[in-house]
């Protein structure tokens, strides 16, 4: 008891632990000088400094002073703990000169005994002896200092006659005797129970850990491919942009130089035609100052000086009629052409890095009508005659449509659509809450749905029976449907290289998004429909 008395007050409030290098407050408080540097460091920033203890606060922060005294009886007090745990077994409380291994307890006497002390308890029924115990008050009832010999099956607690007679626990149930080991049977019992719970809970535990950790792994890897992927496309950008540049560069060069020799010898020509022009005026200017009528008279027909149409030279220039091309001399169609070229490029590349990776698509056939033929791996989705009496149910289309089991509620997401060259056909995205049956329930003929719709080798996009006719022919049998959820943009592009734009729905989402596919099996237009969609990514 004195130990362990001694030992309480040799503990840090802070740690719980024997005072390492203790120091003492000014209010007298002792700490492990660690613990309270760091219980002031953390109230630095208020300013404001107190004993963790007993609160007393001070004016700025406390100096620390060292308790010698208390560092060498925490000292002396760990190096006794650690001879004593170095002895084996627990020690006949009576062999004290020479300690030995006790082989039993004597409760009444609250002793560890050795044979040889055992031998005089052991004719006394007073004293009840146990296995060797470290802890023998703990065999005490704490109010009485009685022997617990009863439990309290209400309360669930070990008690002592005095406890069962009087006080909080008279007149409840308690067992004694056999009936102690039957009720530290059951909890045992209890406690195996508890213990396969927990084993069972930690199993988990460590295979949710393990899984967490290989998904981890597997992030780790992807991000890198990603990057590696990213670097890659990068490099073939500024690779295709560099070469595109130098072509329009070159091209502008070329045709910079061309229309240069072509404009100087022009202006060559009509620089000659210039001087010819004046040495004729000089002429005619003479002529007109001379006062001699006869030399006048007979200089040749005036009128072939002033018609430079009849001049031979006019032949040559083209005509003086001929002018520069007022800036179309450069060809923009070549350049025009590379930009368009460079915008397809980056069309392509944005659709590359548009999403967090391909949507793993699969069709629901709880949603699916009855003449849609579902393939096992639910990807395809075929118009079929034969009916395939499905069960009904309020969440099955009516007319050839079916809904994917996912829907999207944040994030960029895309993936492909694999059509047939014949029949008609509409693909899309959809709310849960789109009609099951009835003309609106197609996608794109109300407001709960969009899509690309494939009629007579004619494209279209729809919502809210809104048609958008699309002017470009689409001669790929591949379609790719982007969705960036927080954005509000649904965009439908053709899979050829490079990809093209078809069109982009802007919108402001409200409910999660379905893949959805429509394929029309009946007759129309005197020509019976062979459709089919096939998700292929």
């Amino acid at each position: 008891m004195a130990s362990a008395d001694l030992r309480d007050e040799l503990l840090c409030s802070i740690c719980l632990s024997t005072y390492t290098d203790p120091v003492t407050l000014r209010c007298g408080h002792n700490f492990c000088r660690m613990c309270i540097d760091q219980a002031l460091d953390t109230q630095d920033e208020s300013g404001v400094y107190s004993c963790p203890e007993c609160r007393e606060e001070f004016q700025g922060r406390p100096a620390l002073m060292r308790n010698i005294a208390l560092r060498n009886v925490a000292e002396r007090f760990l190096i006794t703990q650690q001879e004593q745990e170095e002895i084996t077994g627990i020690c006949c409380t009576y062999c004290v000169d020479s300690p030995v291994s006790a082989v039993r307890s004597c409760l009444h006497c609250e002793a560890s005994l050795c044979d040889k002390h055992l031998r005089s308890h052991s004719k006394s029924p007073e004293h009840v002896l146990s296995d060797p115990s470290t802890s023998l008050e703990k065999r005490k009832c704490s109010v009485h200092k009685e022997l617990l010999k009863y439990y309290c099956t209400q309360d669930a607690v070990c008690i002592c006659v005095s406890c069962s007679l009087a006080g909080e626990h008279r007149g409840h149930w308690v067992e004694t005797g056999s009936m102690l080991d039957e009720a530290s049977d059951k909890k045992k019992k209890k406690l195996r129970n508890v213990l396969q719970k927990l084993t069972t809970k930690r199993e988990e535990t460590e295979e949710r850990v393990r899984s967490l950790e290989e998904r981890w792994r597997k992030t780790e890897e992807k991000a890198s491919g990603e990057a590696e992927r990213v670097t890659a496309l990068c490099t073939d950008i500024r690779r295709r942009v560099d070469d595109l540049e130098k072509k329009v560069l070159s091209e502008i060069s070329r045709q910079e130089k061309e229309e240069s020799l072509s404009l100087s010898a022009l202006i060559h020509q009509l620089e000659i035609k210039k001087d010819e022009l004046s040495r004729k005026m000089r002429h005619i200017e003479e002529l007109c100052n001379m006062t001699d009528p006869l030399t006048v008279l007979q200089e040749p027909d005036t009128g072939d000086l002033c018609d430079p149409e009849e001049e031979g030279g006019d032949e040559d220039t083209g005509g003086h009629d001929k002018q520069p091309h007022d800036g179309d001399d450069l060809d923009v169609a070549v350049i025009s052409h590379t930009l368009h070229t460079l915008c397809n490029i980056i069309t392509g590349i944005r659709v590359g890095i548009y999403v967090e990776g391909p949507a793993d698509i699969l069709l629901d056939v709880n949603t699916a009508d009855n003449n849609l033929l579902i393939s096992d791996d639910l990807k395809t989705a075929t118009g079929t005659e034969k009916e395939q009496k499905r069960p009904e149910t309020a969440e099955r289309f009516q007319y050839d449509q079916v809904m994917s089991r996912r829907g999207f509620t944040s994030g960029r997401h895309c993936w492909d659509v694999e059509s047939s060259r014949s029949g008609w056909w509409r693909v899309g995205m959809c709310y849960p809450s789109i009609d099951r049956g009835g003309q609106q329930s197609y996608i794109g003929d109300n407001n709960k749905s969009w899509s690309l719709w494939r009629c007579n080798n004619q494209y279209s996009v729809m919502h809210d029976r809104k048609e958008i006719r699309l002017p470009d022919k689409i001669s790929s049998d591949r379609v790719r449907i982007c969705l960036d959820y927080e954005a509000g943009q649904l965009s439908f592009y053709e899979l050829c290289y490079p990809m093209k734009l078809l069109h982009t729905f802007t919108a402001t989402f409200t409910e999660p998004l379905h893949a959805a596919l429509c394929v029309y099996w009946g007759k129309f237009g005197g020509i019976y429909g062979d459709s089919w969609l096939r998700i292929i990514k």
